[in-house]
């Protein structure tokens, strides 16, 4: 297994199981990773800016009308890098920390990217593998957003050492669905449905999940009408 750090040698996981629901109509027969920015898929919007910045290798977990996101990705020789399938199709949907536990034995590198397939970014992803060397001691490194219109609580807050908190002194921001894992996050879990959240309270309490924060564009793609204004904002 590969422990360099560079985005040549570290494996990305785009999240694209899930079922869209809050997205219906338009994911009756297209999953939502399929639905277009532009001229673009979301999940194209990934992969194209993935490759640019050097990443060569991609698993995508898949489940929900997967088949029609594997026709159209292929093996991803037509992005210049390779894509590998972890398809939960037979279970269902196993949920982010369940699906991240099967994928792991397509994982080539340790820590590993992983960036939700139904958001929309100009983050640039090689940063976080700047954090690796000041993060031996956590088990990941999450990109915290300002709180948007329809998560204004927000989820964790960034202390000054630079580890999540939920310390209610604090300022909280946004998961941004982009992050760090080392794999050791998920071998112990069981295999089956697990989601993220209670694993990120578990390790969050033990110190073992650092995050840092990006004021760049950012968008969480979860209903139509979101969808419609990005469309808006990036094709005018």
């Amino acid at each position: 297994m590969d422990t360099s750090f560079s985005a040549k040698n570290t494996s990305v996981v785009l999240l694209a199981a899930g079922h869209g629901t809050r997205m219906m109509p338009l994911t009756a027969d297209t999953p939502k990773p399929l639905l277009k920015i532009g001229d673009l898929s979301l999940i194209e919007h990934h992969i194209i800016r993935l490759e640019r910045l050097g990443f060569r290798h991609i698993v995508i977990n898949i489940a929900y009308l997967g088949t029609k996101i594997k026709q159209q990705l292929g093996d991803g020789k037509n992005y210049g890098l390779t894509i590998e399938y972890s398809d939960e199709s037979e279970t269902g949907a196993l949920e982010t920390a369940g699906g991240l536990k099967q994928a792991l034995s397509l994982i080539k590198s340790d820590p590993f990217l992983v960036v939700n397939a139904d958001i929309w970014t100009d983050f640039d992803f090689t940063t976080l593998l700047k954090t690796t060397n000041s993060s031996q001691n956590t088990d990941g490194c999450l990109v915290m957003v300002p709180n948007p219109s329809h998560n204004i609580e927000g989820d964790f807050a960034i202390d000054l050492n630079g580890t999540l908190s939920t310390d209610s002194a604090l300022e909280k921001m946004t998961f941004s669905g982009i992050a760090l894992y080392r794999q050791a996050m998920y071998k112990n879990l069981s295999n089956g449905k697990h989601a993220l959240g209670p694993l990120f309270k578990k390790l969050i309490g033990k110190k073992r999940l650092n995050g840092i924060s990006y004021e760049g564009a950012w968008y969480d793609i979860g209903t139509p009408e979101r969808l419609i204004e990005i469309n808006k904002q990036i094709t005018s």
